[in-house]
């Protein structure tokens, strides 16, 4: 049998609501025993019934809106489907995978469930059926809800063989995963104590303590004490475990299920068939018995249980070894969780391997003699026992009461190499690392409940570097419409912006986006360079490093040495045409390329000036070695053109500067970038009298950082040798607004003569960037370069208003922690990005998270009369209870349809008022199905007799939302009554 690996847990037990508390619980020697919650029966009437038993608090607790359950439907399901829903989310987050991810997947579903109990409490009563208790009381449905609600196609099937049901659906789960079934499964069980029945039951047979309390291979055993539980683990082939780099709890070395057959009674345990299935496990496992540590008994403290499962136990493992194998059994803690009990067992192994030490067993101080544990090889566990070093493996039972027997042999995790990179996490660089920190969740209100609870974990953790940790939010806290996102380095910082944030109704950390962000790249031209531009990012980013390097190598050939360095090494050289320009275009391109790396894929791109090189490769119009030849060789050309032109600023327009420019030979508009943002070039002392004239008449003007007079005449020189190159180009496959033309380019080639064109005629932003706003209406626009230039002329040009502004690099003050606060904006606007991407290998380990934490303001429970029969759909409108009373405040009193289709939705679905608004969408926010959708059809037509009779397939367009319902409606009204 090939190795199988747990990567995930979620779990629930009487005293233990989370994996981290069932752990506690263990260590400490606690139980959850306490008495019958009055929830579940009253004690008193049962007299025959043991008044304790292990209960899990709030298992009445469901977040039916979380799920997209209606809660009428959700008073109808099973409890068991109820606990399951939510610990499968949990189970899946602690794989280190969002949920979501999986949807489409041919991933495994595997639950263990016994009996039908709430089959029998709900659907005794013919006059109460209703077609969701019919689907909520199948305990086949346990897995199927599961399938159903995440959308995950692989196998899905409960299993019911009494005790040992949860162990028999892992071995299922793993079987499945071996043969190609599926490549990743949930396995597990559940278990809710909902009457006293089966404790009868227990007591007429003799089965049951008196105290409700399981005392596994105890002199004091004297029974069965009944108990609740869920638990899911995820499983994985180990080989897929390892090379998708997923915490691994233990291995799954092996398992078997066999059947006692035709022994000494139905319900009797058998001693030869619990041998055989313990041989055939470790032969499955390639395992010999002395090599087993420690075994996980059935253990539920039976005299007679208790003593034919030593017995088989002992045949087994009296083998020589060194040291006797202990057992333990974890129903001296939480009672017999019936067809949770296996899961139960396993989890509580698969931690001990992982902690590597084995709790004890309760109730082990006073050993039962009549066991002959020790002559049989066997010990049992009255204190904690640690694991040495190297692989451990246990065993794991659960025995069946009608006979179907099941063991696990499980393993410790396999020791896998650090990462490349982790030895150097220590350094300042690495604890420095930013990243970005995700939480998400399906209401405000929930977002909040989250981001406190992971404030909470966060703080109990040892202040140090967050990237690792942001790393797996991001893996995990992704998959939910309201999104929180923040860049940090520490944890301290992270503790701070989850609180602030979860105390605030809205903050600009947090929102829900509608849709995917809309991103245009500005490249910004000569005149934003300085030594060491970006230094800080290439400090911080891998992705930087690596495509900076790229764009080095590309123009090396054409410069005769490293622009990288001469840009990071803070080389005054730097202002020089010859060499400004292709460090410039290197810094822009390994920016935008950074950027597409992390999934930010722009709608559309500008380029000012010399930044249309950039613009021009990351829109597909050029090469990487074109541009960077074209680059280099303008930055030649302007470099031999004489000194003395220069550049201003003006807070005025091309309009008012016609006649100053009229008497100043060789000045020209250089770049129009506003209505009243105007540069102009020319001769120094002409620029000098055009800046005395502009002050004295109170207008704005600056002189710019540059070395020559570009796009003016005085470029022609530099025009006439671009003009002679043979450029290899494309047309842009991505729209990119000229600056040349004021237009988006979509066909046109950028051939010699557009770069020739370019350099010696205006910039025309304000007009390009006109045009691209009216092309794609960008949400997002982001400046590539070094500077922030190309935003505030944006800003102040009032083109692009309500639109955010991000720049990952944006001057000589920049941390380098400006890429991740940008990827975080972006994901908070709708985007999904790469996030691995934005990661050095040492910061790929994967960390734990707090569990998602459901909303608990919606209880059900089976003593009330919740389930209420479905009234007849021929009820009309005046004599129609209505069930919710006030559905439909707050909508158009005026509008008798819209009201009438929200006491129908209301009916249906039992929603309360402040759900049922126009825009509400029936199957994502309300939970409908096609069932569902029958009954709303006979509700509508019932209320609105005048309609008649409209068909599904009518209906099924207009059920986007309740308000399309009636619009829909109210038309068939009006054309059936004209």
């Amino acid at each position: 049998m090939g190795d199988v690996a747990i990567v995930g847990i979620d779990c629930a037990f009487p005293g233990a609501a989370g994996v981290q508390a069932y752990w506690d619980l263990l260590m400490r020697g606690g139980d959850g025993i306490a008495p019958v919650p009055a929830q579940r029966w009253e004690a008193r009437d049962f007299p025959a019934v043991c008044g304790s038993g292990g209960f899990i608090d709030d298992a009445d607790v469901f977040d039916s809106d979380f799920f997209s359950v209606t809660p009428r439907e959700a008073a109808a399901m099973d409890p068991h489907h109820r606990l399951l829903l939510p610990c499968a989310w949990r189970a899946l987050e602690d794989s280190g995978r969002a949920p979501g991810d999986l949807a489409g997947t041919e991933t495994g579903v595997f639950v263990g469930v016994m009996g039908g109990e709430w089959g029998r409490l709900t659907m005794s009563d013919l006059a109460r059926v209703t077609p969701m208790l019919g689907s909520g009381s199948s305990a086949g449905m346990a897995a199927n809800r599961i399938s159903y609600h995440f959308n995950l196609t692989g196998p899905s099937l409960a299993v019911d063989t009494a005790c040992s049901s949860s162990l028999v659906a892992v071995h299922l789960a793993a079987g499945s995963l071996l043969s190609g079934e599926c490549d990743t499964a949930l396995a597990g069980g559940v278990n809710i104590v909902l009457s006293p029945s089966l404790g009868m039951v227990y007591g007429q047979l003799g089965l049951a303590a008196a105290d409700g309390r399981c005392k596994p291979f105890s002199a004091d055993a004297d029974g069965i004490g009944r108990s609740d539980g869920v638990g899911l683990v995820v499983l994985r082939r180990l080989a897929d475990a390892l090379a998708d780099g997923q915490r691994i709890y233990a291995v799954l070395r092996g398992s078997a299920v066999n059947q006692d057959g035709r022994s000494n009674g139905v319900i009797a345990p058998n001693r030869w068939s619990q041998q055989r299935v313990l041989n055939s496990a470790y032969r499955r496992a390639g395992v010999a018995p002395d090599r087993v540590a420690f075994v996980e008994a059935h253990g539920t403290g039976t005299v007679l249980g208790d003593a034919i499962e030593c017995a088989a136990l002992g045949a087994v493992h009296a083998v020589p070894r060194d040291t006797p194998c202990a057992i333990g059994s974890v129903k001296g803690n939480l009672g017999h969780t019936e067809g949770a009990a296996g899961i139960a067992g396993l989890i509580k192994t698969a931690l001990a391997l992982h902690h590597r030490i084995v709790p004890a067993s309760l109730f082990a101080d006073r050993e039962n003699p009549q066991l002959r544990l020790g002559e049989r090889g066997l010990r049992l566990l009255k204190a904690p026992m640690r694991l040495p070093r190297g692989e451990t493996l246990a065993g794991v039972s659960s025995f069946g009461m009608g006979g179907t027997n099941a063991h696990a042999v499980l393993g410790s995790a396999p020791r896998t190499p650090r990462g490349a990179g982790a030895d150097g996490a220590r350094g300042r660089a690495a604890r420095d690392a930013a990243g970005v920190f995700t939480v998400s969740a399906d209401t405000p209100e929930a977002l909040r409940r989250n981001l406190a609870a992971q404030a909470d974990a966060v703080a109990g953790r040892p202040r140090g570097a967050a990237a690792a940790l942001c790393r797996s939010s991001n893996l995990v806290k992704t998959g939910l419409p309201h999104r929180f996102a923040v860049a940090v380095r520490d944890t301290g910082e992270l503790v701070d912006a989850l609180r602030r944030a979860a105390t605030t109704d809205t903050g600009a950390e947090q929102g829900r986006p509608w849709g995917r962000p809309v991103v245009a790249f500005l490249f910004t031209g000569q005149g934003s360079e300085y030594p060491g531009m970006t230094a800080g990012l290439h400090r911080e980013s891998p992705l930087y490093r690596r495509h900076l390097a790229e764009a080095d190598e590309a123009l090396a050939p054409h410069l005769g040495e490293s622009v990288r360095d001469l840009v990071l090494g803070g080389d005054e050289r730097v202002h020089r045409p010859r060499f400004a320009q292709p460090a410039l275009f290197a810094v822009g391109y390994a920016l935008a390329r950074t950027l597409t790396s992390l999934g930010v894929t722009p709608a559309a791109v500008l380029g000012h000036s010399l930044g249309e090189y950039a613009a021009a490769v990351t829109a597909g119009a050029l090469g990487l070695e074109e541009a960077a030849r074209l680059v280099a060789r303008r930055g030649a050309l302007t470099d031999e053109l004489p000194a003395g032109g220069g550049m201003i600023a003006t807070g005025t327009g091309p309009g008012e500067l016609a006649g100053l420019l009229a008497a100043e030979p060789g000045t020209a508009v250089a770049a129009v970038n506003g209505p009243s943002d105007t540069v102009v070039s020319g001769p120094l002392d002409a620029l000098e009298r055009i800046t005395r004239r502009l002050t004295g008449r109170g207008v704005r003007v600056g002189r710019l950082p540059v070395t020559h007079a570009f796009h003016s005449p005085l470029m022609a020189p530099a025009a006439a040798g671009l003009r002679t190159e043979t450029v290899r180009c494309a047309a842009p496959a991505v729209p990119l607004a000229s600056t040349r033309h004021g237009r988006v380019l979509r066909h046109d080639l950028m051939d010699a003569g557009y770069w020739a064109g370019q350099i010696e005629e205006p910039v025309l932003m304000d007009t390009a960037l006109a045009a691209l706003v009216a092309d794609v209406a960008p949400t997002h626009l982001i400046e590539i370069g070094p500077r922030r230039v190309l935003l505030q002329i944006a800003a102040r040009g009032g083109r692009a208003p309500a639109v955010e502004h991000l720049h990952p690099a944006p001057g000589p003050a920049a941390t380098g922690l400006e890429l991740a606060e940008a990827v975080a904006a972006l994901y908070r606007g709708g985007l999904d990005p790469l996030w691995e991407e934005l990661y050095e290998p040492g910061h790929r380990g994967v960390e734990p998270l707090a569990p998602y934490v459901f909303s608990s303001a919606r209880r059900s429970w089976d003593r009330e009369s919740f389930v209420q029969p479905a009234r007849p759909a021929t009820v009309t409108v005046a004599d129609a209870p209505h069930p919710a009373d006030g559905a439909g405040e707050g909508l158009d009193g005026d509008d008798p349809v819209l009201h009438a289709v929200v006491q129908a939705v209301a009916e249906v679905g039992g929603h309360p008022a402040e759900r049922l608004v126009r825009e509400a969408r029936f199957y994502e926010d309300l939970g409908f199905d096609s069932v569902m959708v029958m009954q709303l059809k006979n509700r509508v037509e019932a209320r609105l007799p005048r309609v008649g009779e409209v068909s599904v397939q009518e209906m099924l367009p207009a059920l986007r939302s309740v308000g399309a319902l009636a619009d829909f409606l109210s038309d068939v009204l009006m054309a059936r009554s004209s």
